[in-house]
């Protein structure tokens, strides 16, 4: 299934114009662990393991490749029709059983309601204290041109949010589209968690749109010691990254950048 899909449009440009346009997918998935449903969520196919992976490890559920036994992507007809049901169904090594969400989580939202500064001091398994890698501003300040050249989503439909681990020297080393902010995350977390990367240790996770206290949540929860935003933090992200000690960063454009938690890995002071 792609990313994006053709749909009719009118489009106003010196008077009225029809035709198709690009539009970015948003679509359900269902995530299955040990044969019980926990979530189904709203997202941009693509990465769906690497999404349902990181999400477990947002949860806490899982924090290391060895907990899984086994992930794949499954396809159901619904109501013999045109339309198939995607699930990822990941079998775990005998963890303990999860609580099911028994909502669909949206695009926008993921732990929607929860005490996340209570529920990330439970969850966490490396603590960002000992991480004392340095970021330059500079390269942090470049971080956001490169996450966009390399949007190929976004070039075909301008719908899409992206997040990308960076190198103190800034490599970008991975990239994820997806429709909503906290999927996006999800899917790179899954990568890293795929790839033995777990934690991101000594990597800047970067975002296409504001910080939220849910992406900080998933930044400490995978070990990262930085997260840069282009937009805005809320003051919830920036209690929580003050309490985790994540360097927050955000308005990340335009040559200027301001940091909300976490100055000294960028070698300032507040």
């Amino acid at each position: 299934m792609a990313s994006v899909e053709r749909r009719r449009i009118a489009r106003l440009r010196d008077g009225w114009q029809a035709g198709p346009d690009q539009v970015a997918v948003e679509a359900p998935l269902v995530i299955e662990v040990d044969g019980r449903t926990v979530s189904t969520t709203m997202r941009t196919p693509g990465a769906d393991t690497e999404l349902a992976l990181g999400w477990l490890v947002s949860e806490g559920a899982i924090a290391s490749i060895d907990d899984i036994f086994e992930a794949k992507e499954c396809f159901e007809e619904v109501d013999e029709g045109d339309d198939v049901r995607r699930i990822v169904q990941v079998t775990t090594r005998g963890l303990p059983a999860m609580e099911p969400r028994l909502h669909t989580t949206s695009s926008a939202c993921g732990l929607c309601g929860s005490d996340l500064i209570d529920l990330t001091s439970r969850t966490r398994k490396w603590p960002l204290e000992a991480d004392h890698t340095a970021f330059a501003p500079e390269r942090i300040l470049e971080q956001p041109r490169l996450l966009r050249e390399a949007q190929r989503g976004f070039d075909a439909s301008g719908g899409l949010h992206a997040a990308a681990l960076f190198t103190p020297e800034g490599e970008l080393v991975c990239l994820r589209e997806d429709v909503g902010r906290h999927n996006a995350v999800d899917k790179v977390v899954g990568w890293a968690l795929r790839e033995g990367r777990l934690p991101l240790s000594g990597l800047c996770l970067q975002v296409s749109g504001r910080a939220s206290a849910e992406l900080v949540h998933k930044a400490v929860v995978a070990g990262a010691p930085a997260l840069a935003a282009v937009s805005a933090p809320t003051t919830l992200a920036v209690d929580l990254a003050r309490a985790a000690d994540l360097t927050l960063v955000g308005f990340v454009r335009d040559g200027s950048l301001n940091v909300y938690a976490g100055c000294e890995r960028l070698g300032v002071t507040e």
